[in-house]
């Protein structure tokens, strides 16, 4: 037990580590963009004065590591400012669009989980059989295409040609759970199609691998049909790869829908950053990029968590 809880604090100190290392890139990177914030904001028919006092206002005329520490002990106090584009504090918004993309990632993980594990079981079950081979096809196909592209495809097949679900999803504060789920079903579908791929493929190998073991031919020859074999022996040894593939999946579809969000134009923390760039907003846009870091770190901080509890071998080691 010991071992295990130093490894977990290792873990969770690198994984904090990582985090203040991203949110310096991150102001780094925003402050090194070409151009002036406030000249931006007010146009090029400001005058000196004015571009001064809104320089003052926003802090832009302090140096950077005060303004670095500043916004660090902001966001350590849950307080990530105020937007530029229309005065409101961050926080006022971040909790509905933070919900918005949760509830998105994790519908879409709904589906993509147990069909990929579905999916991958039975093409362990009938390795190189036709269904394998064209399983491989479409999931590889599927996530070497773009999500723009499939998703544009999926929204001219099932939305315009076939009117079956609404090629927007523009949710509010005031919509059902049930249109909820209407309205993000084609997204959902997209994120769906270009996950699942990495997950049904680690099922399949993770149960292929263990195959080959003593004890699986052991009940096969005691005559146990193929499918228990591979359901109540080899899956449960094979949880570790794929828990630690699930889970860095869902880390992509919480952080990688950005693409997604703009093509349904769905209000979402994705939807917010590409707003809040095209309007130079760039408190705004350093507190989305945190949060999908932090969320990104978290989720990979789980899966190594996840891979120690579900290996025999971390958890006993000799």
């Amino acid at each position: 037990m010991t071992h295990i809880l130093k490894m977990l604090a290792q873990r969770i100190l690198l994984g904090l580590l990582t985090l203040f290392a991203i949110s310096l890139i991150i102001f780094l990177a925003v402050s090194m963009l070409p151009g002036d914030a406030a000249e931006a904001i007010l146009g090029q028919a400001a005058t000196p004065e004015t571009v001064a006092a809104l320089r003052k206002q926003l802090g832009l005329d302090l140096p950077p590591h005060i303004r670095y520490l500043d916004w660090l002990g902001g966001i350590l106090q849950g307080d990530f400012g105020t937007s530029i584009g229309n005065g409101r504090e961050i926080n006022e918004v971040l909790g509905t669009r933070v919900y918005n993309t949760i509830f998105l990632a994790l519908f879409a993980a709904s589906i993509a989980v147990p069909l990929a594990l579905f999916c991958g079981i039975l093409a362990a079950l009938y390795r190189n059989s036709l269904y394998d081979r064209t399983v491989n096809v479409v999931t590889l196909s599927s996530i070497s295409t773009p999500e723009f592209f499939v998703a544009y495809i999926l929204l001219l097949l099932i939305s315009v040609k076939a009117g079956w679900l609404p090629s927007l999803s523009n949710v509010r504060l005031d919509t059902t759970f049930a249109e909820h789920l209407e309205k993000t079903l084609l997204p959902a579908l997209v994120l769906t199609l270009v996950s699942m791929a990495h997950m049904m493929r680690m099922t399949r190998a993770a149960i292929i691998n263990l195959l080959a073991n003593a004890y699986i031919e052991m009940a096969a020859l005691k005559g146990m049909k193929r499918f228990r074999i591979i359901v109540h022996h080899a899956l449960p040894n094979a949880w570790a790869p794929i828990v630690n593939v699930v889970v860095i999946n869902l880390a992509y579809l919480i952080v990688g829908v950005i693409v997604v969000e703009v093509v349904f134009v769905y209000p979402g923390l994705g939807q917010y950053l590409v707003d809040a760039v095209q309007r130079r907003d760039m408190p705004v846009v350093q507190a989305c990029c945190l949060i999908f870091a932090a969320t990104y770190v978290l989720l990979n901080l789980i899966a190594d968590i996840l891979s120690i509890l579900t290996n025999p071998r971390l958890l006993h080691p000799k």
